[in-house]
């Protein structure tokens, strides 16, 4: 995989007309990518890839790289990890349990529409009989604007820039507002829609947070299955802090999009989804499980069977606390403030 330029300054594209869809090569590195608007979707297409964006809160709802899905649910800004041990114990359920519905449910505000720099906001089904369904197009961008069900509410801006090659720059921002409580994570979740049989990372070892990562050394860690800690009750786990990229690979499971028309490939030794780093390392969790499901299991048996993969790419997480004594909050430094701003970006390869 090629390097990335971390200082690349985010700017939009120059303006240019859109060129016609012969002019794409098969590598996806020609003119330009296919570009289809639809009445509820925006179409973008090249050699090797296929995404579809909804123009509702679903956002990014198809991602096909080398023929095969990689979702199963658009991925959303996530604002809530399951309760450990010590965060019961200093009582960050009680004032932060907001942040849970807010996870679950999100106001859809609005979305933008950005070919080669020309904010098309949203395409009009009235007037989409202009287009030939030829277009082409260097560079795409969609901007969804969304808003929490807290009180008081906080947006959420998540920006999707595609390159004709197929790379896709996910920008995600939060805009804080006063008066909420601490946040514990905040990040974006992508549901795929197998098993993962494991994954590749390079960062630091073992299972870290903000306020535990003083024994992880830095590396690259190939992890076998998608374990989840056996605790005697389920609670988060899988942090990775200080990532700089992340390699899923899909398994074989049964489901909705493993059979018939929609069968996916084999799975290669090659084939995987690759999240990078943007300017700035990340953090990931990659679980068969959400965190709402984590959170529902009082014990390990009353968790469902594995069946899909849960990856959480993370611009901020809260730490663990419990330096003195089970239920000791995280020091300050280590506590994510709900009435700031919180960015970062990665990149989907």
């Amino acid at each position: 995989m090629e390097n990335i330029d971390n200082g690349r300054e985010f700017s939009p594209a120059k303006a240019h007309p859109h060129t016609a869809a012969g002019a794409v090569d098969s590598t996806g590195s020609g003119a330009g990518m296919r570009v289809v608007y639809g009445d509820c979707t925006l179409g973008l297409q090249g050699g090797n890839f296929h995404y579809i964006f909804n123009y509702g809160i679903k956002g990014l709802e198809s991602l096909v790289k080398n023929g095969r899905e990689w979702m199963y649910r658009g991925p959303l800004p996530t604002f809530w990890r399951a309760l450990t041990d010590n965060d019961r114990g200093n009582g960050l359920h009680l004032r932060s349990g907001m942040w849970l519905a807010a996870d679950q449910f999100i106001r859809y505000k609005g979305v933008k529409v950005i070919v080669d720099g020309q904010d098309l906001r949203q395409p009009d089904p009235r007037g989409n009989n202009r287009f030939t369904g030829q277009e082409t197009a260097g560079e795409a961008e969609m901007v969804y604007t969304y808003e929490t069900i807290t009180v008081p509410s906080a947006t959420v801006e998540v920006s999707y820039r595609v390159e004709a090659e197929g790379r896709i720059l996910v920008r995600v921002c939060y805009h804080g507002r006063e008066g909420l409580p601490e946040l514990p994570v905040f990040g974006m979740r992508f549901v795929l829609p197998t098993l993962a049989r494991g994954f590749t990372y390079e960062g630091l070892s073992g299972e870290t947070y903000p306020d535990r990562m003083a024994g992880g050394l830095p590396g690259v860690y190939e992890v076998e299955g998608l374990p989840v800690t056996p605790y005697l009750v389920p609670q988060d786990c899988g942090v990775h802090m200080d990532s700089k990229w992340v390699r899923v690979h899909p398994g074989q499971s049964s489901s909705n999009v493993t059979k018939g028309p929609l069968a996916m490939p084999d799975a290669g030794k090659e084939d995987c989804l690759e999240i990078r780093m943007g300017r700035a390392p990340f953090a990931f969790s990659c679980l068969p499980y959400t965190a709402q499901e984590l959170e529902n299991a009082t014990h390990q048996e009353e968790l469902p069977l594995p069946r899909r993969t849960v990856l959480c790419v993370l611009g901020a997480v809260r730490g663990l606390g419990g330096r003195d004594t089970w239920g000791a909050q995280p020091e300050p430094a280590f506590r994510l403030d709900a009435a700031g701003e919180i960015a970062y970006d990665f990149y989907i390869c």
